[in-house]
């Protein structure tokens, strides 16, 4: 095995979080990556930090949003690659802390300014659905699908690709931007529907939904997530692009309810609640062509990826 200076080093922002965790333990796998993970644990967690076989992955713990906490690991190491993934997420925590969301800008600059300077080949970007607002077309298409997005969240991954593509034409600096749909999958905190869900159901206890529940969504498996990325990473695909990266079968939040209600024989009631005020969009359909390019398969089902987090799921404490 080579030394720390003849490996691909790459850095992950938010690798403690449910998706940045899954990426990072997957680039680990290549011996030939050094992957230095950067969080610090307000969303993500100690717990969900990947173990390396190959002793390949560092963890720091620092704020992309201070630049002095996060300009030093960057001028320690110069990184080939980076995977921008650190963010506030979780629709409530996100309308309920708006200031710390917009932060995030701060963050992005930060980590732009610093890959131009120190010789970073990409940056690779965590972008949401969330950027459609309520869209206007189905499905939701990368380039002919207008931004809708009003709420901060939203608007803060806007500016983020607007970043991107902006250093790209100024500084020739490449990037690729995932548009994360629903991503679902066995360590993803409660704060998720598929997750709140399951935990409910396996304990018996109501299912809570907002509205009427005929709001749709299309849920992403984890694993499909990844590998979808990590195809572009390896293979140079979509390069100064943008990928929805989802599944395109739509399902209603009742429905989602209910379908794991029957692989959880679970006896919980459905209870509705008075819709958001906003930040729950009526419909989410993405056009997965370069999805299904990447992957060179049909994704992972709804039905298929629950039974998989239900392996991995502790059993209730009745």
């Amino acid at each position: 095995m080579g030394s720390q200076n003849e490996k691909v080093k790459i850095l992950v922002t938010g690798g403690a979080g449910f998706i940045g965790s899954a990426l990072a333990e997957k680039l680990s796998e290549n011996p030939d990556n050094f992957i230095v993970i950067a969080d610090n644990f307000f969303t993500g967690s100690y717990a969900k930090l990947p173990v390396s076989k190959y002793n390949n992955i560092k963890f720091i713990k620092a704020d992309v949003n201070d630049f002095k906490d996060i300009s030093s690991i960057f001028y320690t190491y110069t990184f080939d690659f980076v995977f921008h993934y650190a963010a506030l997420v979780g629709v409530k925590r996100t309308l309920a802390n708006p200031v710390m969301v917009l932060n995030d800008i701060t963050g992005i600059n930060n980590i732009l300014i610093l890959s131009k300077n120190t010789g970073v080949k990409r940056v690779y970007y965590s972008s949401s659905s969330e950027v459609y607002g309520e869209p206007v077309e189905y499905p939701q298409n990368e380039h002919t699908t207008p931004l809708n997005s009003r709420l901060p969240y939203a608007i803060v991954k806007n500016v983020g690709e607007a970043y991107l593509k902006s250093y790209k034409t100024e500084f020739d600096m490449d990037f690729s931007i995932f548009r994360f749909f629903n991503t679902f999958g066995p360590k993803q905190s409660e704060d998720f529907v598929i997750s709140r869900f399951i935990a409910a159901a396996i304990r018996n206890k109501p299912i809570s939904i907002y509205g009427d529940g005929s709001q749709t969504r299309t849920f992403c498996f984890i694993d499909d997530n990844i590998e979808a990325c990590l195809n572009a990473f390896y293979n140079d695909y979509y390069v100064n692009d943008v990928m929805n990266i989802g599944s395109d079968n739509e399902i209603s939040i009742l429905e989602a309810a209910q379908t794991i209600m029957k692989l959880t024989n679970s006896k919980s009631e459905i209870i509705f609640l008075p819709p958001l005020k906003e930040g729950d969009m009526s419909r989410r359909k993405p056009d997965i062509t370069k999805m299904r390019n990447l992957l060179q398969r049909e994704p992972i089902s709804l039905e298929k990826g629950i039974l998989k987090i239900l392996d991995h799921y502790p059993m209730p404490v009745l």
